[in-house]
């Protein structure tokens, strides 16, 4: 079912149009509720809605607006014409945008397929299998037939209405709200949500330096971080250099982009390499970033859908037991217990591999006695078990692996990466039960439920908050448990042979030159290393925040004083997050007069750092994860008349808005 935009002019109306809207059967009674953006987050909401509505007894109506500027029901993003090497870094069996598993009836609201279940169903040619990555456009028609499945699922009462359009502010009303979109109409409605996703922030920084000296020098130019399907990367001439800052996710879509997307193709030998077979169209990627290292892989998945990790030593509890006055210290209170889980997992799954479940039973057992009276030290604990030779886990040395070393020039440092990549696709390999490393890092996204109870709503001292958490452990937790199929990796290992790639090393300078007019690629750590390039691609994902954010509805909220930037403290170590300042579930954002408005609601990535990782764009298959839970609970709400009382928006002194002191 395509977007229905010309159904949707009926139910928006013209400024110069004076009336009542003319919406069909239920104008004027119905309960209107628009949510803004249909992303992930946005979809969720709307089926949430749907499955209360079809639950519930007969009502009034009830009319849902879906509203996206770029495709309704899949967003930017996730939208169906990107091509297909843009691929998700999450197995497709542990991903669905229904709330609630098959159960033997049709597809509805509140009980439908995974996506790996419609994947081969409705495009079995293609399927890869429940452990396979799907591409980023397959998800976008998966989402388009949630939609499809809400909307058919509405009982009589509710109807739903597509809107194409950019919402370009937002006002209260005497009963409401009035939404306007960018081509003139508005629309008026009694509950909104927005969940708009992410932004383009205004350039700061590197990125503003970089973008300058490419406005003021013919012939370079520099390309701003974004989802790679939205870069203009189809202007960039064969042959040339090409500088790509940052080798996280985003690169690896960069780099398919400018190689797959270009007519090359990898081709596997008999030993298992791939090998690079060149089109000639393709440019030269000349990378870098802090690290050196391209983002490790995900471990091969081994781990049935259902899995859920239950940790042993890390909880809310114990972390909270640390901190009497609490205020939690992240690298004090928290990291002790987490890091001792993760070792408890990776000190385990050796036990296990090399002496049997029994003896790993029976460690994990000596681990929670010790725990009784403090942290345990797991490594000491696991000493008896026979596996003093396994390395530690130091997430810092993970993270950045070629830290404080110096190389005779850049052929020594490319044997040194080669060594690294072939290290960690032998870990991914073996998988994330059977691996003692991948296995133990998984525990860092397992636990992210943990930290998010720690972490939100100013739950850190603001110092902690900012440099512990944000500065510190957050880049490196990315790094480690977010990686991208192990694909990715043998691709950067090809392309590093056939010379269509170079990875400059550790702390990856990428400066405008004025001698050359030209931008110049170097790592101090790697003598002789210095590239000149005329093309700098950001492949770093933009940093949420409000005060940089120029999205015209944004702007507009924040100018009406509807929105605020949470501010974690007071006075001096006051630490403004640059994320919308929201209550808790069902998330109204509170306003300059420090009162929620409990008619909008915030979820997701513009309230990024007033909660944490916002940007998670799935629940899994059966589970009533956190994102299902923020969905649902605004559901229930925008289809109630809220009773006016007070929300809670935060306790202490470690609540506040951006303009509190002022």
């Amino acid at each position: 079912m395509k977007d229905r935009a010309d159904a949707s002019s009926s139910v928006l109306t013209k400024p110069s149009e004076a009336g009542p809207l003319d919406t069909g059967p239920g104008a004027g009674g119905a309960h209107r509720i628009a949510v803004v953006g249909s992303g992930p987050r946005g979809l969720s909401v709307v089926e949430r809605l749907a499955a209360r509505l079809a639950g519930e007894p007969a009502r009034g109506p009830v009319e849902i607006f879906l509203i996206d500027p770029v495709q309704v029901g899949s967003g930017r993003v996730w939208r169906t014409d990107q091509p297909e090497w843009f691929l998700m870094n999450t197995v497709a069996g542990e991903v669905s945008s229904f709330s609630g598993t098959p159960d033997g009836g049709p597809a509805r609201p509140g009980a439908g397929p995974s996506l790996a279940q419609w994947w081969q169903t409705a495009e079995p040619d293609t399927f890869a299998g429940p452990n396979g990555y799907a591409p980023r456009a397959l998800h976008g028609r998966y989402m388009q037939f949630v939609l499809e499945t809400v909307e058919a699922g509405l009982p009589p009462h509710a109807a739903l209405h597509r809107v194409h359009g950019e919402v370009t502010d937002l006002e209260r009303t005497v009963d409401g709200y009035r939404l306007s979109l960018a081509d003139g109409t508005w629309l008026d409605a009694d509950r909104v949500v927005i969940t708009t996703g992410h932004a383009k922030p205004e350039l700061s920084g590197t990125q503003k330096r970089l973008a300058e000296f490419a406005a003021a020098h013919p012939g370079v130019r520099y390309i701003r971080g974004d989802s790679a399907a939205d870069m203009p990367l189809d202007e960039i001439p064969a042959g040339s250099n090409v500088g790509v800052l940052g080798l996280g996710l985003s690169f690896y879509d960069v780099m398919a982009a400018l190689t797959l997307g270009r007519g090359g193709r990898f081709t596997e030998g008999a030993d298992g390499r791939l090998t690079y077979e060149p089109s000639g169209d393709e440019p030269v990627l000349v990378a870098g970033s802090r690290s050196g290292m391209p983002l490790p892989a995900r471990g091969r998945n081994q781990k049935h859908h259902d899995f859920r990790y239950r940790t042993v030593l890390f909880s809310a509890a114990r972390v909270r037991a640390e901190s009497p006055d609490g205020v939690c210290d992240f690298t004090r209170d928290a990291m002790p217990w987490l890091l001792a889980e993760v070792e408890l997992v990776y000190f385990r799954t050796q036990i296990r591999l090399s002496s049997g479940e029994e003896r790993a039973a029976a460690f994990a057992a000596d681990v929670l006695s010790a725990a009784e009276r403090g942290v345990p030290d797991v490594r000491a604990l696991a000493a008896p078990y026979g596996v003093d030779g396994l390395p530690p886990v130091d997430l810092e040395s993970l993270a950045r692996p070629f830290t404080g070393r110096a190389y005779a020039g850049p052929e020594e440092f490319a044997e040194d990466l080669a060594e690294a990549l072939r290290r960690d696709l032998a870990h991914a390999e073996l998988g994330n039960v059977d691996s003692p490393l991948k296995a133990a890092l998984d525990v860092l996204r397992d636990t992210r439920g943990i930290i998010r109870e720690l972490v939100d709503f100013a739950g850190l001292s603001p110092r902690s908050h900012r440099t512990d958490f944000l500065g510190w452990f957050v880049p490196r937790s990315s790094f480690l448990a977010a990686g991208p199929p192990m694909i990715r990796l043998r691709q950067v290992a090809a392309l590093i042979d056939s010379g269509h790639l170079r990875v400059v090393g550790p702390d990856t300078s990428f400066e405008g030159e004025e001698d050359s007019g030209r931008f110049a690629v170097a790592s101090p750590a790697v003598p002789g290393s210095r590239t000149l390039v005329d093309t700098v691609i950001d492949a770093r994902v933009p940093t949420p925040d409000l005060h940089r954010d120029p999205a015209p509805l944004t702007r507009r909220l924040v100018e009406r004083g509807i929105w605020t930037s949470y501010v974690n403290g007071r006075g001096d170590e006051a630490f403004d997050t640059g994320g919308v300042f929201v209550t808790r579930a069902p998330f109204h954002p509170v306003g300059r007069d420090g009162q929620p408005d409990e008619g909008l609601y915030v979820l997701g990535i513009p309230t990024e750092h007033t909660r944490w990782f916002m940007q998670g764009g799935s629940s899994r298959p059966g589970f009533w994860t956190d994102f299902v839970q923020d969905a649902d609970a605004i559901a229930a709400h925008a289809l109630t008349v809220p009773e006016r009382e007070p929300v809670a928006v935060g306790t202490g002194v470690a609540a506040g808005r951006a303009d509190a002191d002022q």
